[in-house]
């Protein structure tokens, strides 16, 4: 048997507004926009630059209990964990490109991390796994 995950939904406030953000500042890649007028809505999907894994399926929230989720799906831990081959790369050009980091680089026994929110206020992990890691492995 061989599955995956392959989408995760971000409620997001505004499709155009979350695109900005994920397309310019975090340099994502738009996969997919289409609008499903059965149940108008937009289907958004993203992806970091060169993956090939998980995308995110940005989604507007409908109800005012989904709005209440909207930059706190993890009750205030890290979300969402964005992987990189070059941590210092990265995270120079998202701080020159104004991405709030809520906690510094450190250096961790399984790599470099630091902590970014997006622009909801959700929490991202940056980070760059030592090449000893079970999930650097899995190439």
């Amino acid at each position: 048997m061989k599955q995956a995950i392959a989408h995760i939904a971000l409620i997001v406030k505004d499709y155009d507004e979350a695109l900005d953000f994920y397309l310019k500042k975090l340099k994502f890649e738009l996969i997919e926009d289409t609008f499903q007028p059965e149940q108008q809505k937009r289907w958004v999907v993203i992806s970091p630059p060169g993956s090939n894994g998980v995308t995110l399926l940005l989604a507007r929230a409908s109800t005012p209990e989904q709005e209440h989720f909207i930059g706190d799906q993890a009750g205030g831990r890290v979300f969402l964990f964005l992987k990189t081959d070059d941590f210092w790369r990265d995270y120079h050009q998202m701080v020159a490109d104004g991405i709030e980091f809520i906690r510094p680089p450190a250096e961790q026994e399984y790599g470099t991390v630091a902590v970014f929110a997006d622009l909801y206020g959700n929490r991202w992990d940056l980070l760059q796994l030592n090449d000893a890691h079970p999930i650097a492995q899995r190439r």
